[in-house]
């Protein structure tokens, strides 16, 4: 384990920058978590669209990726799955956005191995209060940014700015 730690250490190529890649057919066709007859107000969940960040800290390369509900990819070594994202009504206080997100990491080194994703986390992240959750893990981590979608009383609002 230390001399793992040890090898970390030492100084190396820069990575090439991170590029989204074709998520392996084991991962995208999972079913995702049934979440029954909930009463959607707003926005219906598939047509919402969460903005994560996600970051290789060995590099200290970050991208956004939006994704919809039900959408899975891969951006190098990692592939991130949304199952839901949602925001705190506008009438709310505290306000709040979060998305349940499973995040897998290809653990497998070699480039002439198949790759191995473990999953290393699974549930929600919130925004505002990232401590609540954290992926764990020591090379990437994602969080939530933003959560687009709308409510009735915003879209009553926009209609009548723009008459």
């Amino acid at each position: 384990m230390a001399a793992l730690a040890l090898a970390g250490c030492g100084q190396s190529a820069p990575e090439p920058e991170a590029q989204e890649t074709a998520v392996p057919e084991d991962l995208a066709s999972d079913p995702l978590p049934d979440l029954g007859d909930i009463e959607v107000i707003g926005t219906p969940m598939e047509e919402r669209v969460a903005t994560l960040g996600v970051i290789n800290k060995r590099n200290n390369i970050s991208r956004d990726i939006e994704m919809t509900p039900g959408e899975t990819r891969r951006v190098d070594d990692v592939v991130v799955r949304l199952s839901a994202c949602e925001r705190t009504a506008p009438w709310e206080s505290p306000s709040e956005t979060g998305a349940f997100v499973q995040v897998f990491v290809n653990e497998e080194r070699d480039p002439q191995e198949d790759p191995n994703f473990l999953r290393v986390f699974s549930g929600w992240l919130f925004k505002n209060s990232p401590s609540l959750n954290v992926v764990e893990h020591p090379i990437y981590d994602v969080w939530v940014k933003d959560c687009a979608m709308s409510f009735p009383e915003e879209e009553t609002e926009a209609e009548a700015d723009a008459a």
